[in-house]
């Protein structure tokens, strides 16, 4: 199994409509056949600790079976479209890929 896991820090200036539209684009990867499981959030009203990065906007999580699934996923045209539209949108990306 391999957890791809993406923060992504959108651009202040986004209206409320766009970072819909974001979401909406985010949660279409889960569409993705290489995908096993998808997960879709921002982050978490928990009581703040030093320890807790919450800067992000929205996190994703994808599961994929295998490396193979993830390279799949990474190349599928779902995805390709994904960060086409939508790579104007934020300041930062950060992954973390995990076996």
């Amino acid at each position: 199994m391999l957890v791809h896991t993406v923060y992504f820090w959108l651009k202040p200036e986004l209206t409320a409509a766009q970072r819909a539209d974001f979401r909406c684009g985010v949660e279409s990867l889960a569409t993705i056949k290489a995908v096993s499981q998808c997960f879709v959030g921002t982050p978490a009203r928990t009581e703040k600790r030093p320890i807790i990065d919450d800067s992000y906007s929205v996190a994703l999580t994808v599961i994929c079976r295998d490396v193979a699934a993830h390279d799949a996923y990474q190349v599928d045209p779902i995805h390709l479209a994904f960060v086409n539209s939508f790579k104007t949108f934020w300041t930062r990306v950060q992954i973390y890929d995990a076996e």
